[in-house]
């Protein structure tokens, strides 16, 4: 199968902080998630600490087997914390403390130096640097930009999959995608996508050519409190087989 799975299992620890408990853990998810075929795991740490806990990343760090993708905003303080636990991979995303979950992606025609900067940083740590961004012709152009003056530290950028998800019926939604990926990959990006995704929506995105990692974590999880990690897991890579094979 081309396309990997991410999975994200920041409402693995949601259902945790409701307690403030030890468990579910979001390492022994992640391990299960690994085992069921998962090639990756994704968190956002999150300023205000909704879910994720620094130590999360760090147990994270230790167990996960794939690759690490941690998704964080582009401020002092995370992009710290990214430098000394060393992720395979950071996700810039933007963040607002009132959103109940990621509402965009990055602004890189109006922020696009803070986001130099950042990338920059993080790629010194060793780390390599994808931009969360929604499937905007003009994001795309400037992410080539940026793309071009930090030459090795920008390695792929995730696609905003909400609006497909919104409506996925409407052939618009996925055409944005399709030439989001396009443009990226022929720019010599790793194009990957997320949000919103699920068994049922899944296949489409999963056929695009250019986009190699699909990242999801809600549904998942959701599925996860039913049938167990493994099967939900197992059900995401089926769906994503069917939409790839037509």
């Amino acid at each position: 199968m081309k396309t990997r799975l991410s999975v994200n299992v920041d409402h693995v620890a949601t259902v945790r902080q409701a307690r403030r408990a030890a468990h579910p853990d979001p390492v022994e998810a992640a391990a299960a998630a690994e085992a069921a075929g998962a090639a990756g795991i994704t968190v956002h740490l999150r300023a205000d600490r909704r879910h994720i806990q620094e130590d999360d990343v760090a147990r994270l760090r230790e167990a996960v087997r794939g690759k690490l993708n941690l998704e964080l905003a582009a401020d002092d303080e995370m992009l710290a914390i990214a430098e000394r636990l060393r992720p395979d991979q950071a996700t810039l995303v933007p963040e607002r403390p009132e959103e109940v979950t990621t509402e965009g992606g990055l602004d890189l025609v109006a922020h696009g130096e803070r986001i130099d900067r950042a990338a920059r940083r993080l790629a010194d740590a060793g780390i390599a640097v994808s931009l969360f961004l929604d499937p905007d012709p003009r994001q795309i152009e400037a992410l080539a930009g940026l793309a071009a003056r930090a030459a090795g530290a920008v390695v792929g950028f995730e696609i905003n999959a909400d609006a497909y998800t919104r409506a996925p019926g409407d052939p618009s939604r996925l055409d944005a995608i399709e030439d989001a990926a396009a443009h990226g990959a022929a720019d010599g990006l790793a194009v990957y996508a997320g949000h919103g995704l699920t068994a049922a929506n899944v296949g489409p995105i999963a056929a695009v050519p250019a986009i190699e990692e699909l990242n999801i974590g809600h549904w998942l999880v959701a599925r996860a409190i039913a049938v167990g990690m493994d099967a939900a897991v197992r059900e995401m890579l089926a769906a994503m087989a069917r939409g790839e094979t037509g």
